[in-house]
């Protein structure tokens, strides 16, 4: 499942096709997906990231670009993606510039509270269920691959 599509994405300016649950599209979003075809390869659904409407330990992995900065109850909702993948399925947190590119981008510098730090996100990580196995923080892109927990 490919999680926090973005307007972009969704109505098919960005992004390859594929399973899309938006934190908060809304219906003129997702009808333009579909009319950009984006429902031909998958399901287009408006979720809340509390409360997925999808089975427990049903999904092999989770796509989750530009997304974690944005979550609003980051445990919460990283716990709730532990909960729809399987054990030792697969989370992957991806951005295409690194979190110093982004920060300068927005006219901000890096924090130690920063949320997608290494020492910050791997105990969050833990605590809502997943193990952090690959954490890359380039210029050119941010990717953290943690994998589903018991």
């Amino acid at each position: 499942m490919r999680y926090g599509t973005g307007a972009a994405r969704l109505a098919g300016r960005g992004g390859s096709p594929g399973h899309g649950a938006g934190r908060r599209p809304h219906a003129a979003m997702l009808e333009a997906a579909a009319h950009a075809g984006r429902d031909r390869s998958g399901l287009l659904l408006q979720a809340d990231a509390a409360r997925l409407p999808v089975r427990t330990r049903a999904l092999d992995a989770v796509f989750a670009a530009g997304l974690i900065a944005h979550l609003p109850q980051p445990e919460r909702d990283l716990a709730e993606l532990a909960r729809v993948v399987r054990p030792d399925g697969l989370l992957a947190l991806f951005h295409p510039i690194g979190r110093a590119a982004l920060a300068a981008r927005h006219g901000r510098t890096l924090t130690e509270d920063d949320l997608r730090a290494e020492p910050n996100l791997s105990p969050l990580l833990a605590r809502s269920g997943w193990r952090l196995h690959t954490y890359i923080d380039e210029r050119d892109r941010f990717l953290v691959l943690a994998g589903r927990m018991g």
